[in-house]
C-alpha cells in the first residue's frame, strides 16, 4: 500500500477540490513509493513552492509513511487503520468487519489508497469507510481496474462507485478518473453508465487505476436499498413503465417506430446479448464516449 507519482498528485488535486484533511483516517498505513525529486516537481506542477528541506521532511519525519505530506495539506490528525500492527497502524481493525460506533463520523477525509481490493467483504469495507466520513467531508480512493488479476480479491469497475456514493447513500459522487500505471499518465474523467446509457467499458492491454472523490452530504441508512447495475435498472424500468401504459391504457399507441426498432423490438434478449457478443462495439482504448482527458493541474 503507497503513493506513487500518481498517488501523491491525486492527493494535490483533491487539496485543489477543497477537500479537508484536517482529520484524515487512511485504510492501511499508507507509504510513499516515489522519489524525492518527484514529489518536489508534483509539488511544482501543483503551483506549491517547497524546498528541498521539506521534502526531506516529508520523507523522514514519518519514516517513508504518508502523515508528514498529509500534514503539510493541512491535517492536524492522521490515523490509519489495518487488520496488522506491521507497518505501525495506528488502529487495527478487520474492515470484513463493522467498525466499532467510536469512530464513526469522525474524520473530514478517509483515504483508501488500494486496500479496498485486499479485503473480501467489500460491501461492508466500503460501508466502513463512508460511516466514517463526517457530513461536509470526503472519501478518497485509488483503486485497480483493468490488468490487475491476481493484485487482490478484486479488480473494479466505475459502475461499482458510480452506485455506491449516491444520494440515496447520503454521498456526491465529485470525480471519477481513470489512467493508465505509468509515471506521466494522462488522467480521464469517467462518465456515469447513467449518462451515457450504457456500460462504461474500457479494452486495453496495461495496468489501469481509478480514483474516487465523494462527498457525504447528509447522515443517512447506508445500503438500505441494495445497489444495482444501471443499464439493468433501466431496462427493468422501462419494462415497467411499459406494462403499467398496457394496463391503463385502452388507447393504442399514436408514435410510429421505424422500420429498425420495430424489429430490434423483436429480437429475444438472450439473442441480443449473442449478437453484442459476436459483434463487440467496444473500442480499444479510452473511448472518447465514455472517457475525456482530464489535466489535474489547469486552474
Amino acid at each position: 500500500m503507497g503513493l506513487d507519482i500518481n498517488g501523491t498528485r491525486f492527493l494535490l488535486y483533491a487539496r485543489k477540490l477543497d477537500v479537508d484533511f484536517r482529520r484524515t483516517a487512511m485504510v492501511g498505513r499508507q507509504g510513499l513509493h516515489l522519489r524525492r525529486r518527484d514529489l518536489k516537481a508534483s509539488f511544482a506542477a501543483f503551483g506549491y513552492a517547497v524546498d528541498d528541506q521539506l521534502i526531506d521532511a516529508i520523507f523522514t519525519k514519518s519514516d517513508g509513511y504518508a502523515e508528514q505530506l498529509l500534514t503539510y495539506l493541512g491535517a492536524g490528525d492522521v490515523h490509519s487503520f489495518d487488520i496488522s500492527a506491521y507497518e505501525g497502524a495506528t488502529h487495527l481493525h478487520d474492515m470484513n468487519r463493522q467498525l466499532p460506533a467510536e469512530v464513526k463520523e469522525q474524520y473530514t477525509t478517509v483515504l483508501d489508497g488500494g486496500s479496498l481490493e485486499h479485503v473480501f467483504n467489500f460491501p461492508i469495507a466500503i460501508r466502513n469507510c463512508m460511516e466514517m466520513v463526517r457530513v461536509g467531508g470526503h472519501y478518497l480512493g485509488i483503486t485497480p481496474a483493468n490488468n490487475f488479476m491476481g493484485h487482490g480479491f478484486y479488480q473494479f469497475s466505475p459502475e461499482v462507485y458510480f452506485n455506491v456514493f449516491t444520494q440515496e447513500n447520503g454521498f456526491e459522487l465529485i470525480r471519477v478518473i481513470a489512467f493508465e500505471d505509468r509515471p506521466r499518465a494522462t488522467w480521464y474523467s469517467v462518465s456515469s453508465p447513467r449518462e451515457v446509457r450504457g456500460r462504461v467499458t474500457l479494452i486495453n492491454s496495461v495496468p489501469v487505476y481509478l480514483l474516487i472523490v465523494a462527498k457525504r452530504l447528509m447522515k443517512t441508512g447506508i445500503f438500505e436499498k441494495t445497489p444495482q447495475q444501471s443499464d439493468y435498472f433501466s431496462v427493468w424500468h422501462r419494462n415497467e413503465v411499459a406494462s403499467d401504459e398496457a394496463a391503463t391504457s385502452a388507447q393504442p399507441s399514436t408514435k410510429r417506430l421505424s422500420p429498425l426498432d420495430s424489429i430490434k423490438r423483436r429480437i429475444p434478449l438472450p439473442l441480443k446479448q449473442l449478437l453484442r457478443m459476436a459483434f463487440p462495439r467496444s473500442r480499444y482504448g479510452f473511448d472518447p464516449r465514455f472517457f475525456q482527458p482530464l489535466d489535474p493541474t489547469a486552474h
